[in-house]
């Protein structure tokens, strides 16, 4: 897919990439004049919890324009021993829950704030789901996006109207001149996982989730800045107070564990994450406010256990679903949530916009995971024959090579052998271990793994 044009002006549905000389020396000026801009909707000295009636109320606004997605028994159950029913929230239009939120907030907007349009800062999921309503509702959107937002997300929230401005390396700068332009041009700033509007759009799924599966025991929900699980918890527990609540985040940034650990929101650095959806460093005030009493459990999982979710939803639901969206399967596959067996449990798959460049580097990493990518290296004899043994002994077992090189000069062993590396594909761990025994049976020198990291 082509870069969206750079063009600097401010108007129509155009990209601005501030990524200047000037912008660059002027950085560190802006972030001190940012500083002093604060989000009303989002006051860490008075943060605001929702009520009940605010997601019933958001509930009968968005019916009409916002999908209510299948929540449909998985063929998962047959070997997890739980009764897993996927909320599929990545068949929304823009492919993401975030609509619920975005169509709430710009439907309770003024006239003359519709007139005067919105801005938000986001990499992704927000910017799409508020683009795309802005178009149908026609009301000015402006997004501001980080330098590292995938080229595809720009470029939708190009077509769905908006103005696209590429500024800051992280979501953090982002945001911060967001509040800027939304201060010098008069827009409402809509905070993606925070404002109030949002976590009670957000929460209609709760509404749907306990319409569609009865006698539900627990519901599984991701968790970044903690906007759907607040509005989704509230909804929930507000009608059937014994469901259990858990919440699920990546290892690389589990900012809601510490936020309820400190007591209060706080700043948690994040890493580069598969669920690169929920890496938002401080977690809304709002939202802790609202959800902190709902959650019975948080729990964080592992990498390697998102990839396998995202690798067995392919697999066995033929569904493509992001990290952010799948992490709450990883967190089942990790036997995090021993608990829940025998239990009628809904996990929540809330998004399925995974960038298709990071997808087959994904699927990898879950077939490792799986233990059915295997790398090793083993030493065989460099007379002819010898790699044509080794590629046929692999070949009898029904095992697939993916890629295979050898090497002379590094050995200190026998002149007259050769290293032989391969990557290969089984049908499982069982498969893959009936591959180890025979390759160690007919070769003394094999390094086996390196094992997933």
């Amino acid at each position: 897919m082509p870069t969206p044009n750079v063009d600097t002006s401010n108007n129509g549905p155009v990209v601005n990439n501030s990524d200047s000389l000037e912008d660059d020396q002027n950085t560190e000026e802006q972030k001190e004049v940012n500083c002093d801009i604060k989000d009303e909707f989002c006051d860490p000295e008075n943060p605001k919890p929702i009520k009940f009636q605010d997601v019933s109320a958001a509930a009968f606004k968005i019916k009409g324009g916002i999908q209510k997605t299948p929540c449909t028994i998985s063929r998962m159950s047959n070997f997890t021993g739980i009764q897993i029913y996927f909320k599929k929230e990545f068949l929304q239009y823009t492919g993401s829950f975030k609509e619920r939120g975005a169509r709430y907030t710009l439907l309770m907007l003024s006239k003359e704030e519709r007139s005067r349009g919105v801005i938000a800062a986001s990499a992704g999921n927000h910017a799409l789901a508020l683009s795309y309503h802005g178009q149908l509702l026609n009301i000015p959107v402006t997004v501001i996006m980080p330098r590292i937002a995938p080229i595809m997300k720009v470029t939708a929230c190009v077509h769905f109207g908006a103005h696209v401005v590429v500024h800051g390396n992280d979501i953090g700068e982002s945001k911060d001149h967001a509040l800027q332009v939304a201060k010098e041009k008069n827009l409402i700033y809509i905070n993606g996982y925070d404002h109030p509007h949002i976590l009670a759009g957000q929460g209609t799924m709760g509404l749907e989730i306990v319409d569609q599966v009865p006698d539900l025991d627990a519901c599984i929900i991701p968790v970044g800045g903690g906007g759907l699980i607040a509005g989704t918890a509230l909804a929930i527990k507000s009608l059937h107070p014994d469901v259990q609540i858990i919440g699920v985040e990546s290892e690389r940034c589990a900012s809601f564990s510490t936020a309820l650990e400190a007591g209060h929101p706080t700043y948690t650095k994040a890493s580069s994450s598969i669920a690169d959806g929920l890496a938002v460093p401080t977690v809304g005030v709002n939202a802790f406010v609202t959800a902190k009493p709902l959650i019975d459990k948080m729990v964080t999982v592992k990498e390697e256990y998102i990839a396998l979710a995202i690798l067995r939803l392919i697999e066995l639901e033929k569904a493509v679903v992001e990290g952010a969206g799948a992490i709450g399967l990883a967190a089942i596959l990790q036997n995090l949530l021993p608990e829940l067996q025998g239990k009628k449990v809904v996990i929540a798959l809330c998004g399925g916009n995974i960038d298709t460049t990071a997808l087959g580097r994904v699927i990898e990493r879950g077939l490792a995971a799986d233990g059915r990518l295997i790398r090793f290296v083993v030493t065989v004899t460099d007379r002819p024959g010898g790699i044509a043994d080794l590629t046929r002994l692999i070949a009898d077992l029904g095992v697939s090579i993916k890629d295979i090189f050898h090497e002379r000069a590094w050995l200190k062993s026998d002149v007259f052998a050769v290293q032989v590396k391969c990557v290969v594909e089984t049908r499982d761990a069982e498969h893959t271990k009936e591959l180890e025994n025979i390759l160690r049976k007919n070769y003394s020198k094999i390094v086996w793994g390196p094992v997933y990291f």
